[in-house]
């Protein structure tokens, strides 16, 4: 099987393979993938040290609260 190319990625992590791909993406959210992208998206800021240490805690306390809904613990 032939990899395809990647066009470019969101917050370095999820895969566009060519400009109609992000179209697509947005349309097919759902609760669940919208929570992945949020993630995703304050995971990547974090690293980049966009946030202070307060707004820290309390972005990876709500990571931590909504993966913990998810997984059923």
């Amino acid at each position: 099987m032939e990899e395809q190319e990647i066009y470019g990625k969101l917050f370095e992590k999820i895969p566009l393979y060519n400009e109609g791909h992000l179209d697509v993406l947005l349309q097919s959210l759902n609760d669940e993938s919208s929570k992945m992208m949020l993630i995703s998206a304050v995971t990547y800021a974090y690293q980049r040290g966009i946030f202070s240490l307060a707004e820290c805690e309390v972005i990876s306390k709500s990571i931590r609260t909504i993966q913990k809904k998810k997984d059923g613990n």
